[in-house]
């Protein structure tokens, strides 16, 4: 008996060390950090620029805003963020229009990152518009 518990605490000592060695479960990873710049298009418009700076928030939170011009142009700071692995999704509300919040997703490979933009009333989660994103690291 003594040894199959002397067994079991190694066992969840080993399991504790290497959990540790490991980011948490949709944590950014470090790489991802610093100012990404590309385009934005669909919406029924012509598109524009995207910019999406991701940095260390307080805790293990991650600090992120975007930086839209085109039609309309504006800045926001990104209200929820989430990654799995380089796969991230993440909203802000829609300055122009407070009723309305835009959601993100991309996959990040290397120095650049593809997704989609949603934009949706708040009320109701119904789509208003939708487009496409790409973005390089500075």
């Amino acid at each position: 008996m003594k040894r199959l518990c002397s067994f079991l605490f190694l066992v969840i000592l080993g399991v504790a060390v290497s959990a540790q060695d490991k980011p948490a479960g949709g944590s950014t990873p470090a790489e991802l950090y610093g100012t990404w710049t590309g385009t934005w298009e669909g919406g029924g418009g012509p598109g524009g620029g995207f910019e999406l700076t991701l940095g260390k928030g307080q805790g293990e939170a991650t600090g992120a805003s975007v930086s839209v011009t085109g039609e309309p142009t504006y800045e926001a700071t990104i209200r929820t963020i989430a990654f799995d692995g380089k796969k991230m999704t993440a909203g802000y509300d829609f300055p122009p229009e407070e009723s309305i919040e835009v959601r993100l997703t991309a996959t990040f490979e290397g120095d650049t990152a593809k997704g989609t933009w949603t934009a949706r009333t708040k009320a109701d989660g119904g789509e208003v518009a939708s487009g496409t994103w790409t973005v390089k690291k500075k």
